[in-house]
């Protein structure tokens, strides 16, 4: 079976032909529960997100905050294992027909079996794979096997990356480009900052990939400040806080459902 990156392609050509950023959402599988992250992922979909990344929880996170690493914690002292990722994914996919991604370090799959991992990702409807910390230079196998099953393989960029890096990135990169606003880890910030537009614009300078804008952004005010300069708007930390801070699984859902909408409203201009 194959995966979706042309699904992925559309909804975000759908968005831009729109005149709008498309609006990224990020969840945790297993988080509180793998059931109760299933339905996370559909209340966020339902609330208006137009793609959502799938987290694969680590035990040694390096672009995750301190409200990521909470949720990836619980998930994992639940005993949460990668068939329960691709679940979350396959039951988040039939429920909606929207792509749905793997955000996941290298490790994991590395163990798994890249060829195992892309297949059974394909043949549950993924889109592809968002690989932080996965070099560009030591990334042909994994791309072999993604190119096979039609999956995207997203990269993340950084201000800190050179015009000529940003080149070599983009250029192995497919679905869309994830741009890191800032240094640092995942979590909300006040500002995002001159940062992130100056980095989308060198980046578009190398590709016609679509640029979308992650780590920071957690209120309509913010997501259209960052629509105003990148294709997608991607929000994690700040829907992940909703989930911790609710008194319960239904109201965390509602919580996540509403901050979808308020974002997606962001990102239309019309918040």
């Amino acid at each position: 079976m194959s995966g979706n990156i042309r699904l992925l392609d559309e909804t975000l050509a759908g968005a831009r032909a729109e005149g709008r950023a498309a609006l990224i959402a990020y969840l945790p599988a297993g988080f509180p529960t793998v059931d109760g992250g299933i339905a996370a992922v559909k209340a966020v979909f339902a609330g208006g997100a137009d793609v959502v990344e799938v987290g694969l929880p680590h035990s040694d996170p390096v672009l995750d905050g301190p409200v990521i690493q909470t949720a990836d914690d619980i998930a994992l002292k639940a005993g949460l294992k990668i068939a329960d990722v691709l679940r979350t994914v396959r039951e988040a996919y039939e429920a909606t027909g929207k792509p749905v991604l793997v955000m996941t370090y290298w490790n994991p799959i590395d163990r798994y079996g890249v060829e195992r991992f892309t297949a059974e990702l394909a043949e549950a409807g993924g889109a592809g794979c968002i690989l932080p910390d996965l070099p560009v230079q030591e990334s042909a196998l994994w791309r072999e096997h993604a190119d096979k099953h039609d999956l995207a393989t997203v990269f993340v960029v950084a201000p800190s990356s050179k015009d000529e890096r940003l080149a070599t990135i983009t250029a192995a990169g497919s679905g869309f480009v994830y741009a890191a606003s800032l240094m640092g880890v995942t979590g909300t910030r006040e500002s995002v900052g001159e940062q992130a537009q100056d980095l989308v614009r060198r980046t578009k300078a190398t590709t016609d990939l679509p640029v979308c804008v992650g780590l920071g952004v957690s209120n309509a005010r913010q997501a259209a400040e960052v629509a105003g300069f990148a294709d997608g708007v991607i929000v994690g930390s700040a829907f992940v806080q909703r989930m911790l801070d609710a008194p319960d699984e239904a109201a965390g859902l509602a919580a996540v459902r509403a901050l979808a909408g308020d974002l997606s409203n962001g990102v239309r201009g019309t918040s």
